[in-house]
């Protein structure tokens, strides 16, 4: 049973057990998160499409921990020109498991 579940105007494809990275949420280790903006569900023999969303679906997962991704390099250079631009950036993320899917 997989679901699609928007978080911050962004779809993530979820399943129950399973871990995911989502961008920075302000809520504590532990917390548990109820999801209810609930876009599709797929079981094995039965799919509900939303329009825009499913009625009294929801998503409930556990805050995991915050972390920072890999630092992304940007380098920009105008050749002759001597002009040479160099950014870094780490994006914030919120680790979560997803531990139920309820229709």
């Amino acid at each position: 049973m997989y679901a699609i579940v928007d978080i911050n105007s962004k779809q993530y494809k979820v399943e129950e057990g399973k871990y995911l990275d989502i961008d920075l949420n302000q809520a504590e280790e532990g917390t548990k998160l109820t999801l209810d903006q609930v876009l599709f569900i797929s079981d094995a023999n039965k799919v509900q499409i939303g329009q825009p969303t499913i009625k009294g679906a929801s998503v409930t997962a556990v805050v995991m921990n915050d972390f920072k991704d890999d630092k992304v390099k940007v380098y920009k250079m105008h050749r002759k020109k001597g002009y040479r631009l160099t950014q870094g950036h780490r994006q914030n993320y919120t680790r979560i498991k997803v531990e139920k899917i309820s229709a």
